[in-house]
């Protein structure tokens, strides 16, 4: 990138491709986005390949990945026993910096930190969840706070995200450094989006794995509300929608619609990007209830999709979609379900902010997010010198 040396580091996960979630995917995407622009970049990782055996492979793009798993069939992607191996890895590597991706779990990335901050290697690491009902063990254990007082760059995905990651590291200052999304593989080719057929359907769309932490049960429960309250103020608009994703609350979910009778809302399952490209082209409103939401990756895929956002208020989606410009943001399930409604009933004003989403790129392009990525890493180099 223009303006910045180039640099080697490693990218320590927990979790990485070929498992799929928001972690995995986008250590993967900056990985290879760094390698795309001349620097060197070794993911080290617990999650194992084909085998359950170590192993040091070299991806596309010249990405090399050390996946370094417990051998023990089925086991989680966590590995204690490799902080000599990895020290010796980061030590005799020649990296320049090191960054540390954290979830709400993260055993092996918080050992692997670790490691690193004792070898006296510039240190940054990123949160891409939401401390919440945990805040008060992460404090006691006083990872976060130590890494911030030995220099450590302390990132999180989004605004809401970073403040309570301060809240856990004694009020250390948290950047923020969100998650990059790939324009050009998103937007519509005209800008302009699919015609909208006439036919009085307005099509929701929401892509999640089916846990209770995204809460799909309040997902269904919002939908019928705001079917129920369109049909009474506009009989001749209607809900569809298409829930993509799987988990073990969608056989739950699957057999709720059953038993109710919904043919509205239906679960393709699990889909490709293409696939889902496909699908947002088709739809006009994205529909999120997660409330534990750090940044939530889906709904900014489907505004630049041109998609109009409907998502709570308080959570990481609040970086990217602004109430009445591009999406609508509520405080309630059934003030949820309520501006659903009213959305779905106003052509016009759907119209508005769907122009406005297909008209306006985010800012969260991954050139940015690149930019905004060797920023913390020449953070993490002055603090460490």
């Amino acid at each position: 990138m223009a303006g910045w040396s180039l640099v080697k580091v490693a990218l320590l996960s927990d979790c990485y491709v070929p498992r799929l979630g928001g972690i995995e995917v986008q250590v993967h995407d900056l990985a290879h986005r760094l390698s795309a622009g001349g620097h060197e970049v070794e993911v080290v990782t617990a999650t194992p390949g084909d085998t359950r055996a170590a192993t040091t492979e070299v991806a596309a793009e010249g990405v090399t990945v050390h996946r370094l798993p417990l051998s023990i069939p089925g086991a989680p992607p966590i590995n204690p026993f490799v902080k000599d191996e990895v020290r010796e890895l980061l030590t005799s590597g020649g990296f320049d910096v090191v960054h540390g991706h954290m979830g709400v779990v993260s055993p092996f990335a918080t050992d692997m930190i670790g490691v690193a901050v004792d070898a006296g290697l510039p240190t940054a690491a990123t949160w891409h969840c939401v401390i919440d009902r945990s805040a008060p063990i992460f404090r006691a254990l006083g990872h976060a706070r130590r890494w911030g007082e030995a220099g450590v760059a302390l990132s999180a995905v989004s605004a809401m995200a970073a403040e309570r990651v301060s809240g856990i590291a004694g009020g250390a200052d948290v950047h923020v450094l969100g998650n990059g999304v790939d324009v050009g593989q998103w937007r519509p080719p005209d800008q302009t989006g699919e015609p909208r057929p006439d036919d009085g359907v307005v099509r929701v769309v929401s892509a999640m794995r089916f846990v209770r932490r995204k809460r799909p049960g309040a997902l269904i429960d919002v939908l019928r509300s705001a079917r129920e309250q369109l049909d009474r103020s506009a009989p001749g608009a209607r809900l569809e929608a298409q829930l993509v994703g799987d988990g073990p609350q969608r056989r739950l979910i699957a057999a709720q619609l059953e038993r109710h009778g919904i043919d509205w809302i239906h679960l393709p399952g699990r889909v490709s990007r293409e696939q889902l490209r496909e699908l947002h082209r088709r739809s006009d409103i994205y529909l999120s209830t997660a409330r534990l939401e750090a940044f939530g990756i889906a709904a900014l895929e489907a505004r630049t999709a041109g998609l109009a956002i409907a998502a709570l208020r308080g959570t990481g989606v609040e970086d990217f979609v602004t109430d009445g410009r591009n999406g609508i943001l509520r405080g309630s399930d059934d003030d949820l379900a309520t501006g659903l409604a009213q959305l779905a009933g106003d052509p016009g004003g759907l119209a508005q902010l769907r122009a406005h989403n297909l008209g306006t790129p985010p800012t969260q392009s991954w050139e940015s997010v690149v930019e905004a990525t060797l920023a913390e890493y020449a953070r993490a180099q002055r603090s460490a010198s």
